[in-house]
Formats: structure tokens, sequence, C-alpha cells
């Protein structure tokens, strides 16, 4: 299988030394707009390399029911916004540097600005490569779920947000299976559903409370303000020989994106990434999970509770893979293939307990977080995938491991366990409350403020 898989998606065995060499020293410094082989450097040699052994159920006798797979697109353009001040900083680069740097040279004479507002965060070829990739992989890990014949018998069920570029990632994650088995009779339809996987948009109190409100992200104006960030801005200005007050935050932010895109979507370690030793990346990293944090994660109790209904989504149909096995049927949904946003995992994360900091993170506090929990370089790179695996053990019980980019988790509060797949009616008493609770309608209402009353 190995030979067949590298012969058909056209993997090349490559100098991995020489790929060394073309990574930007802060390229794991990258957020949301990080490879995901940054993530999991093993596959920078191989792209399309699994290890089974990670996959440790407590008994020989479990086997796999149910996979669900909730996965972010993969890698994008820049959106039309960043576009726009990734060109005002160009222009300003180009008209009054003085500075003497070789590779500022290089901005000057030789980059060109490729980027166009057309762009606007679609698919690239890398992101539609992502997802075959990662296709590819989850059929090796779970041989016996993504198969040709649950495909064909249609046991895989495919859903995605409206965004072309998660359609697109779901055509090419449908295109790694249909390649993978040479099946050319029957085309495998996939449905869409932005109330599931776009919930963030539908959720009026979030919108109102918290995307469209400046003071719930006081924390992140905080730091943009804030000696850290002011350093890194006046740093960069010095590298660039432009005055200092032409650098606002915004546009060292897009020097920043000027080389994370040139590297995530061409593989180039670009000029503008030498704008940047670790301690800016760091800085600007710190930035950028502040506003996830106070704008998807912990920050307000609205952002998790945004997701209310693709938690209850989740696990309807893990109860009802359960309930299938146990009456001795087959599962009749045994794997679902979610295809969204970073911001539709990040909220379902915080809802479960992951990645959850004792201290929350402030303007203040950035010196004292730098081992967090939180930091979406980790979580978050493009193809980032949250599965949960429902395993019939026997007499072991049902069990559930989550995995997210192929990494076994454990779920919060249920860690003193000795195996290392929680029973699954343990993890439904302990996410009881919100089970039993978290009513997608009830908390998104936008209650009337007293005042008006």
């Amino acid at each position: 299988m190995e030979s067949t898989v590298h012969h058909r998606f056209g993997v090349k065995s490559e100098n991995t030394a020489k790929d060394e060499q073309g990574i930007p020293l802060i390229s794991k410094y990258f957020n949301t707009k990080g490879r995901y082989e940054e993530v999991n450097p093993y596959l920078r040699q191989d792209i399309l390399a699994v290890n089974r052994s990670i996959l440790q159920p407590p008994s020989s006798q479990c086997r796999e029911i149910h996979l669900t797979a909730i996965i972010r697109h993969g890698t994008r353009y820049p959106t039309a916004k960043n576009i726009k001040e990734m060109q005002q900083l160009h222009n300003i680069v180009l008209n009054n540097s003085i500075g003497e740097h070789s590779w500022l040279r290089e901005i000057l004479t030789q980059w060109t600005m490729w980027y166009n507002e057309d762009m606007d965060g679609r698919l690239v070829q890398k992101g539609v490569e992502d997802l075959k990739h990662l296709a590819v992989r989850l059929i090796r890990l779970f041989p016996s779920m993504i198969s040709e014949e649950k495909l064909r018998g249609g046991l895989i069920r495919f859903i995605t947000s409206s965004k072309d570029r998660c359609v697109n990632s779901t055509l090419s994650f449908k295109a790694a299976l249909t390649e993978m088995w040479a099946i050319r009779d029957v085309e495998f339809g996939h449905e869409v559903n932005d109330a599931l996987l776009r919930f963030f948009e539908q959720c009026t109190r979030f919108v109102q409370e918290v995307d469209k409100n400046q003071s719930a992200v006081i924390e992140v104006q905080k730091f943009k303000q804030g000696p850290e960030m002011m350093r890194v801005q006046e740093k960069i200005a010095e590298h660039l020989g432009v005055p200092s007050s032409f650098i606002t935050y915004d546009l060292a932010e897009a020097a920043f994106f000027l080389c994370t895109y040139e590297f995530a979507v061409k593989a180039i370690n670009s000029p503008w990434c030498q704008l940047f030793d670790e301690d800016d990346a760091k800085i600007i990293e710190y930035a950028s999970d502040l506003r996830e944090f106070w704008k998807r994660g912990y920050g307000h109790d609205i952002n998790s509770k945004s997701s209310c209904i693709l938690f209850h989504d989740l696990f309807s149909r893990l109860d009802k893979a359960a309930n299938e096995n146990k009456l001795g049927q087959q599962v009749s949904e045994a794997v679902t293939v979610q295809i969204g946003h970073a911001d539709t995992l990040l909220p379902l994360l915080t809802l479960l307990g992951f990645f959850k900091d004792k201290v929350p993170l402030t303007s203040t506090n950035y010196a004292s977080q730098t081992q967090r929990s939180f930091r979406t370089s980790h979580m978050m790179p493009y193809a980032a995938n949250f599965l949960l695996v429902l395993y019939d053990c026997g007499e072991g019980g049902i069990r559930l491991q989550p995995l997210l980019n192929e990494k076994p988790l454990t779920f919060p509060g249920l860690t003193d366990q000795q195996v290392s797949m929680s029973l699954y009616e343990d993890v439904r008493k302990h996410y009881g409350d919100l089970l039993n609770g978290c009513d997608f309608e009830t908390e998104c209402q936008l209650f009337n403020n007293p005042a008006e009353v």
C-alpha cells in the first residue's frame, strides 16, 4: 500500500536537510496561519507517515465503531483586508526605505506584490494537498473505518461550511478517497450546513456582545499598545529604514503575514521573515492568541456556548452509534467528516475544557504565559482536525478517544484513569450539565438591557 499511495499522490522523498534550510526560524509561532507540518514535523520527511501505535486501546478486544472528524479547511490565501494592509506596507517600504540590509534590497528590487484582493481567503493548491494527505493518513490510521466498502455503502457522511475554501477542502478530501480506490463509477455527495459549522454567525448574543463589541477585546487592544508590541514595531521600522511613526500594529502584523503566507502558500522563506527574531515572533503570536482567547476561547462564556449546537450534534451521533452497536446492528454512520473553520473548532475545544490555563491570558501577563496551553500555533494550523473515535471493547465497555491533529488527548477531568481511553458513559457523565443544558437558542438569545425595560 505504501508505494501505491506514494505513487498515486506524487509524493517525492526530498532532501530533508534542504527542507529544513527553507523553513523560517520563526515558523513555529505562526498561529492559525501555520503549516500542519510545523505541528507534526515528522511529516516534512514523509507527508503520509502515520504512527498507529499512538492508538492504544486498553485491550485487544477493542474495535472502532464510529469516527467523527471535525476538520479546518486547508491552507488559504490571505483575506482581502489583510491583503490591503500588506499592499500598504509594501508601498511604504518602496517609497520610504533607506535601509541597507541585503534582504531589504531583495524586497525593494526583486520581490513583487503578487497578492490581490480577489484571492480573499480562497483555498490554494497547498490547501488541496493538505486535505488529500490528511485523508490518506486517516485511511491508514483507521483502515476498518475509512474503507472503500463503507464509502460505497453510504456509511461515510460529508458536511461542510458554505465557504468556498471549506467546500473545496471537502472535495479534496473526497477526491483522495476516490483516487485511492480508483472509484470512477459513482460520485459521493456532501451537505452544506452553516448552522452547524458557522454557528458563530448565527448566535446573536455572541455577535453583539463579543464579535462586534470592541470592549470585549479590550485586553487585546491594551497589549497592542503595550511596551512589548511597541518595541516590536520600532524594531521593524528600524530594520526597514522607515520612520517609526509609519509602522502601526496592523502594519507590523501585515509584515508578519507576508512571512507566514509566503511560507504557507509557496513554501518560501521570504525576505520578509528577516524582519523578525524569535522574541518578536513570540510577542506577535501572543497578540494573536489573546485575540483568539477573548473572541473564541475562554475570555467570554458565550464564545464556547455558541458551539452548543455542534456539541449536541456530536454527542447525538456518538449516542446513536453506541446504541446501534449495543443492539447488534450495523452502525449507520460509521464516519462523519465535517469541514469548517478555526472558528468552528476553537469554541468547541473550549466548551469541552481542552487547553485551559489556570490564569486567563491578559495584556499584562505575557512574560508569565510563555508555557501556556492555549497556543493556537500548536492547536490550529491549516487542516487542524479534532477526531473522536468510539470503540467497542467488549467487556471493557464502549470507550471514546479524542485526538487533535492526530495526537491523542485525554478529556479534562478524566485524566486519573489507568487506561488511555475513557468509558463513554464517564464522558457523558462528565459533560452532563452541558448535555442537559447548553441550548443554542437560549444561550444565543440577546437579553434586553435592564435599563431599557
